[in-house]
């Protein structure tokens, strides 16, 4: 991004890097300021807001340009006189300041307008990581909300004539901060349009962030094509920035266009963050392009195989459809997925934890099944018997992960050092608990989102030997005195169940109903079904020989008024099967 300033799709980019505002007058003539007023008008314009008229009368113009003009000068004069010091020295503008509720009214229409849109501030790292260069980018921010509430309390302040009695530090400057690189790495050919675009090197997130997405559910399954999707993108490269990410093992380039800024930020509560030393010179093993322009309306949500420079690649095209966070995380794992299974592993969608006992009783448990079967609320139920039962609980992967087999051995590997959860689904009181590092999406809406940090690389990929692995049944109510838990006596009859994938959708998706997913995973093993039934026959005996629990647990979440107690049951259940191992 070379311009100092962009405001697209509600979302404005500040480039302190082109031009820093640390003075009233340098920020009130700044091309973002003037950009900023300008589309404020011209919103106010077209709904002929009260404010729109109160301006238009009394500077007695409507045209937009003229307006800008007057209110920077305006501006600019109330950071220094009183209305009316002003009056006494241009009485044009008596009628404007002397009727002062109106005109505060405006101000704050402009200043409510401004902490609305969804902001970022960009700077580009000169390397250096230390001394001065770090300390500016921790503060820098800092610094501009605070000019930018000074300059709002200023003017007001010169208006009224006296301070408010309350004073609210609303965070007005970005919404995150990034540090940013241009990095050399060894780009095939065919990728050389993805050159250039500035990877992301450090971000700094004012939590909590509550974000507003077009969409709030993700649809369909990613298809395979047989031609790479990226030669008839159009690439701007000042509206692209790339994340560096670590899905486990893998390492992956996530590019995504500034209208979808807020995922591209979301993802640092998801996916390691990987580091220069990490990526620089190397080709990755990934390659995501999420929100290219293309010629022609038809949407694509595609992955390409490519097999002579040994990439997988995905690419979805720009798209309102498309503006839901699902659509990052999701394509970003089956392309890890799909590389897995071309390895030999058998990626799993489900939620993995290691549970350590007050006793000291100790066990890995593997909860799989497709979105809204119960995996993370699970997980959440364990979390809020913590304190009657549990030591200590680490969760190895939230959504998706891998297993692998060692010495004899079934063990499994995460992929994410967060999670992506409905906020419907947990409890109240430990979303609240989050807030302070968490990121909101669509807060108001069904399928809430809540993406918050919940492990270390280090721990998600140390490898944790599998002691139950259970299939998670949302649909069946448990009946008085029956079990929550049950195992299977054959890998076939285990394998028949984890296979048809079967679940209630839960409003997570499009669907509706009793729905199956070939394996509950449609990232990656839906797509390579004749590949995935040799791993399955190989993985489930596996589990078998070495005396894994292998069974189904009844979440109970899709039964009406079970969505609470039902996966609290099933937890305490499994408490009891870990402490008579």
């Amino acid at each position: 991004m070379r311009k100092e300033f962009s405001l697209s799709n509600d979302k404005a980019t500040i480039n302190f890097t082109a031009k820093y505002c640390d003075n009233y007058e340098t920020l009130l003539e700044s091309d973002g300021f003037r950009r900023v007023l300008e589309a404020f008008l011209k919103q106010a314009k077209k709904k002929n807001t009260h404010s729109y008229r109160f301006l238009e009368k009394n500077f007695g113009n409507d045209q937009i340009l003229n307006l800008e003009i007057e209110i920077s000068n305006l501006f600019k004069v109330l950071t220094v006189l009183s209305v009316e010091e002003i009056s006494h020295v241009n009485p044009n503008y008596s009628g404007l300041l002397l009727n002062k509720d109106e005109f505060i009214a405006f101000i704050e229409d402009l200043y409510l307008f401004w902490r609305k849109l969804e902001r970022y501030t960009i700077i580009y790292s000169n390397r250096v990581k230390t001394g001065l260069a770090a300390v500016s980018f921790t503060e820098v921010n800092s610094q501009f909300s605070r000019l930018i509430r000074r300059l709002y309390r200023r003017i007001e302040k010169n208006i009224l004539g006296f301070n408010p009695n309350v004073f609210r530090q609303l965070p007005v400057g970005g919404n995150a901060s990034l540090m940013l690189s241009n990095v050399v790495w060894a780009a095939p050919d065919e990728y050389r349009v993805l050159e250039d675009i500035p990877f992301i090197d450090s971000i700094l997130l004012q939590t909590p962030f509550i974000t507003y997405p077009k969409k709030n559910t993700r649809d369909g399954m990613f298809k395979e094509v047989k031609d790479n999707p990226l030669k008839k993108a159009i690439i701007d490269k000042d509206h692209w920035f790339c994340y560096p990410a670590k899905i486990g093992d893998l390492l992956a380039f996530l590019y995504f266009h500034r209208d979808f800024m807020e995922h591209g930020i979301t993802l640092c509560n998801l996916f390691e963050l990987a580091k220069e030393k990490e990526f620089k010179g190397k080709k990755p093993d990934i390659i995501y392009v999420y929100g290219a322009r293309e010629k022609g309306d038809e949407l694509k949500t595609v992955f390409y195989d490519d097999k002579d420079n040994d990439i997988m690649f995905g690419y979805i095209n720009h798209s309102e459809e498309i503006d839901y966070f699902g659509y990052m995380k999701k394509m970003s794992l089956t392309l890890h997925n799909l590389i897995q299974i071309k390895r030999g592993y058998l990626p799993i969608h489900g939620a993995m934890v290691n549970i350590v006992l007050k006793n000291g009783k100790e066990a890995n448990v593997i909860i799989m099944g497709d979105s809204g079967a119960g995996k993370s609320e699970s997980l959440e139920a364990f979390r809020g018997l913590s304190e009657d039962y549990i030591s200590d609980m680490t969760i190895v992967f939230d959504d998706m992960g891998t297993i692998k087999e060692k010495d004899g051995s079934i063990y499994g590997y995460g992929t994410e050092i967060g999670a992506f959860v409905r906020l419907d689904d947990l409890d109240q009181g430990y979303a609240f608990k989050e807030m302070d590092r968490s990121i909101f999406m669509n807060p108001d809406k069904i399928n809430a989102r809540l993406v918050m940090p919940v492990a270390s690389y280090k721990e998600i990929m140390k490898g944790y030997k599998v002691d139950l692995f259970l299939y998670a049944n949302n649909y069946d109510e448990v009946s008085e005195g029956g079990k929550a838990i049950e195992y299977f006596e054959t890998s076939e009859d285990a394998i028949k169940v984890f296979k048809a994938g079967a679940r209630v959708a839960k409003g997570t998706t499009t669907e509706r109903g009793l729905v199956k997913s070939y394996f509950a995973n449609p990232f990656g093993p839906a797509q390579k079904q004749q590949e995935c039934d040799i791993l399955l026959d190989k993985y489930f005996d596996a589990l078998f020989a070495s005396g894994v629990k292998v069974g189904e647990i009844k979440t109970s979440l899709a039964i009406q008024g079970s969505e609470k107690n039902g996966p609290r049951k099933a937890a305490l259940e499994l408490f009891n099967i870990i402490n008579n191992l």
